[in-house]
């Protein structure tokens, strides 16, 4: 009997020492894991991990603002970005509205922001492209640079590519809401006024413009949030890019 109880002691001891074992294993793999993480969160940021950070807050901020912007309603109900009637238009629309006939200016004003809307969604690829194309030096001027540097870099090295590119998809865009069929029947009320004065507007164009600085508008919005705010920080390059440790 005594027997049995000196071996039933040693078994559970021996358990005990296993399974201590593994316990202070599983704590010092974490330990280990913790140490790991806060050496990389304070480890100094190589060239390759500021340009993959940087290009993938531009990705998440572009794809942000294009889904905001890029619906029904995008443009047309947000004060920030409505695209108004271009100035040249007022007389148009004076004229028009002493005859009963103002209507057709609040449509085509609408059916101008949902051109923007529908064009929107085809800048993505522009966007994507450039951020590929960016060199280390773009990069690190931007890295550096206030919270709207990236924004200002695209506006100064996209909008004339972007308007050239965009300008069949607002025209296209244009004709499939109905603005282009009703800005002439529009043009044409006008002229049937006498003395009215000629008027000659570029809709494609002033629309381009406006969507356009609409996107770059809420660009630098979200680029400003990626750098001052942590819940915007969706993956974990951006946490490391963008992180306490590594602010300027």
């Amino acid at each position: 009997m005594n027997r049995q109880r000196h071996d039933s002691s040693i078994l559970k001891s021996l358990i005990f020492v296993i399974l201590s074992s593994l316990f202070l294993t599983a704590c010092n793999g974490d330990l280990l894991r913790q140490g790991e993480d806060m050496l990389n969160q304070y480890r100094p940021l190589t060239e390759e991990e500021i340009a993959a950070g940087l290009k993938e807050a531009l990705k998440v901020g572009t794809e942000r603002v294009v889904d905001q912007v890029g619906h029904q309603g995008g443009y047309y109900q947000d004060e920030a970005i409505h695209i108004p009637l271009p100035a040249r238009l007022q007389p148009v629309q004076e004229t028009l509205t002493k005859v009963g006939l103002g209507h057709y200016l609040a449509e085509l004003e609408q059916g101008m922001n949902r051109a923007a809307e529908v064009a929107a969604p085809k800048a993505r690829k522009l966007f994507i492209d450039a951020i590929r194309q960016m060199s280390w030096q773009d990069v690190k001027q931007i890295y550096n640079g206030p919270d709207d540097a990236a924004t200002r870099y695209f506006q100064n090295a996209m909008t004339p590519e972007l308007k050239r590119l965009m300008r069949s998809v607002v025209d296209d865009s244009l004709a499939q809401v109905g603005v282009v069929q009703l800005y002439e029947r529009v043009m044409d009320r006008y002229r049937s006024i006498p003395l009215a004065p000629e008027v000659n507007v570029d809709l494609g164009g002033y629309v381009i413009q406006h969507g356009i600085d609409g996107m770059f508008y809420y660009l630098a919005k979200e680029e400003a949030a990626i750098r001052q705010d942590p819940a915007k920080r969706t993956t974990e390059i951006l946490q490391r890019v963008f992180g306490p440790s590594n602010r300027r």
